[in-house]
C-alpha cells in the first residue's frame, strides 16, 4: 500500500510541474507524451529488479528461480530501455495518434 501512495504521490507533483511549466512553455514537453513516458518507465521498473514486483510473481507461478528469470529476460530489458529512450527523445512517436484524430 505504501508503494501505491507513494508512486501516486509522485506522478501527482511531477504531472503538476510538468502542466504548470507547459502553460508558461519552458519545459516544452507535453502532457500526453510525459504521461507514455512515464506509464513506459513505471512498467519497466515493476519487471526489473530489485523492485519488480511482476517479475516475482512470474517467477513463483512459473516455479523457477528470479535470478534464472532475471537471466532469459535480459534481451527484453535491452529492447524496454531503448523503446523508452526513443520514445523519451522522439516525441512523435507518442505524440502521432493524439494529433492525428486531435485534427
Amino acid at each position: 500500500m505504501k508503494k501505491k501512495a507513494l508512486t501516486l504521490i509522485s506522478v501527482l507533483l511531477f504531472v503538476a510541474m510538468i502542466l504548470a511549466a507547459c502553460g508558461g512553455s519552458s519545459a516544452g514537453m507535453d502532457p500526453v507524451h510525459f504521461g507514455v513516458v512515464l506509464i513506459l518507465a513505471l512498467g519497466i521498473g515493476l519487471v526489473t529488479p530489485p523492485v519488480g514486483s511482476v517479475l516475482f510473481v512470474g517467477s513463483a507461478i512459473g516455479r523457477i528461480s528470479i535470478e534464472k528469470s532475471a537471466k532469459a529476460m535480459l534481451p527484453f530489458y535491452g529492447v524496454m530501455f531503448l523503446v523508452l529512450l526513443l520514445v523519451a527523445y522522439i516525441p512523435e512517436f507518442s505524440l502521432f495518434l493524439p494529433n492525428l484524430f486531435g485534427q
